[in-house]
């Protein structure tokens, strides 16, 4: 059973709401109540359209450095992914210029509302006047803004609007703020050693876990094979039979090392789940590795959705990281690809990666084949030429989005393209036709420009939007190609 259960809950946000001590009891008697009833009235409508989509911490109004003490507390504790800052008025900004000072590093939203118009006309009267003061929402958002550069705070994201489009805008930023945090609590694998053919996959274990989050775990082969060994007959024909009931099996394809080619996918979900890991970063084109087992798993268990982790080939933890990250993100399946070749007449590329792709959409099962892989069937190992899942990546709008490691600098790039319905064409690859939704040669010239490696996740949907959110929250280089 997973532990790490922040990956399976709602976004948690943190409102820091100010007030102004010397407003507070203003307007004692009034119809419309003190300048504090007025805005403990107002928290409702701040906060309460927001408790579906996230979970709120709000320790109540803040109006002295006693209660901004409380709150950074409270926030530190509920372990927020990020906090909500907002003026509700003007006010002294002693407790303000404390918070940037000593909260610890965080993401900050700082929004101001903008109403349609005031109730009031004039200040003549004291309710109105109160009213007015109450309605000063600029003036202190105004005079807060310029301790931000001075306490030279990082990660804070401005946002004015109607309280509708804040709250819309809120909402919007959660996820990634989710992820940052998630991140932060993540466990990588790396079965078993970075890939020798091809260096420029390679990422800094350190700068991952220092800048980004993830602690790296190297796993053995060897854990693999007792994995694999220590699985039944049973529960491997278990899995093998939900396969068949699933899937069409192509005729030439061996019962031995189908049988085979299971037990190892097994193996490996198994061991993912029972090492705790989010994203196993599996080196399946190792020598090594096909002299211990065999053969490379083919097929990508339920169980990693089920713990919304993820499995990707050739050892590229760049290519996990965003694998995961759009995982998080979405909660759909994730495929994993990289570019083959172009064809200029049609505006289209072709894509997909040999080994284990998330195959377990279940409104496309008729996307997917049992079928041999054909790469190794020639070689000498004990399993040549087992099977995998072969998938052809369902038709639509997809985010196509990579992340890449150069001096320290994580560069993420993502574009949208347009998955082609057809055929199985790409044997041993789970693949597709893309056509971009930008001519295809300027797309390729412009990501080798800008220095990258092969491989993206695919995702169903456009993401760019988020994915803008999270690279500003990470400090990560963003581009985006549309």
């Amino acid at each position: 059973m997973f532990s790490k259960v922040k990956k399976f809950e709602k976004a948690t946000a943190g409102f820091l709401l100010i007030g102004s001590p010397r407003f507070k009891d203003l307007g004692e008697g009034l119809k419309r109540g003190t300048y504090g009833e007025r805005k403990n009235f107002e928290v409702e409508g701040i906060i309460g359209p927001l408790k579906e989509s996230i979970n709120v911490v709000f320790p109540g109004i803040v109006y002295e450095k006693e209660e901004m003490q409380k709150a950074m507390d409270i926030f530190y504790n509920e372990k927020v992914d990020f906090v909500v800052a907002e003026f509700l008025s003007w006010s002294e900004d002693f407790a303000w210029i404390r918070f940037l000072r000593d909260m610890p590093e965080i993401p900050i939203l700082f929004v101001n509302p903008v109403k349609d118009k005031m109730s009031f006309t004039s200040t003549l009267e004291e309710d109105d006047f109160i009213e007015y003061l109450c309605s000063g929402t600029l003036v202190g958002s105004l005079e807060a803004s310029g301790s931000i550069p001075r306490t030279d705070r990082k990660n804070v994201r401005i946002i004015m609007g109607s309280r509708k489009e804040i709250q819309n805008e809120i909402i919007k930023f959660s996820k990634p703020a989710q992820i940052r945090s998630i991140l932060r609590q993540s466990t990588f694998g790396l079965l078993a050693n970075y890939n020798e053919a091809m260096w420029s996959t390679y990422m800094d274990p350190y700068n991952l876990f220092v800048r980004i989050g993830p602690e790296l775990r190297f796993v053995t082969y060897s854990a693999l094979a007792e994995e694999i060994n220590n699985l039944t007959e049973a529960e491997t024909k278990e899995y093998q039979n939900e396969l068949i009931s699933n899937y069409k099996v192509m005729d030439d394809v061996e019962d031995d090392k189908f049988f085979a080619c299971v037990r190892a996918s097994l193996g490996i979900a198994k061991l993912t789940e029972r090492l705790n890991i989010d994203a196993m970063v599996y080196n399946d084109i190792d020598v090594a590795m096909f002299r211990l087992i065999g053969l490379r798993a083919g097929f990508y268990h339920p169980s990693l959705n089920k713990n919304l982790s993820v499995l990707v080939p050739e050892a590229d933890m760049g290519a996990g990281l965003i694998t995961f990250i759009m995982k998080i993100l979405t909660g759909k399946h994730i495929s994993f690809i990289e570019p083959f070749h172009i064809e200029a007449d049609y505006n289209t590329f072709a894509g997909g990666h040999a080994g284990p792709n998330d195959h377990n959409d279940v409104n496309y099962k008729k996307n997917v084949l049992i079928a041999r892989d054909v790469r190794f069937a020639k070689s000498n190992y004990k399993y040549a030429g087992a099977p995998f899942a072969w998938y052809r990546i369902p038709a639509g709008r997809k985010t196509m989005v990579q992340l890449a490691e150069d001096h320290g600098v994580y560069k993420l790039v993502c574009t949208l393209v347009d998955s082609l319905e057809g055929e199985h064409l790409l044997a041993t690859y789970s693949h597709s036709i893309f056509r971009p939704v930008v001519p295809v040669k300027e797309l390729f010239e412009k990501i080798l420009k800008i220095g990258t490696t092969q491989h993206f996740a695919i995702a169903d949907g456009d993401y760019c939007e988020e994915l803008a959110i999270l690279s500003e929250i990470m400090g990560f280089e963003y581009h985006k190609i549309v």
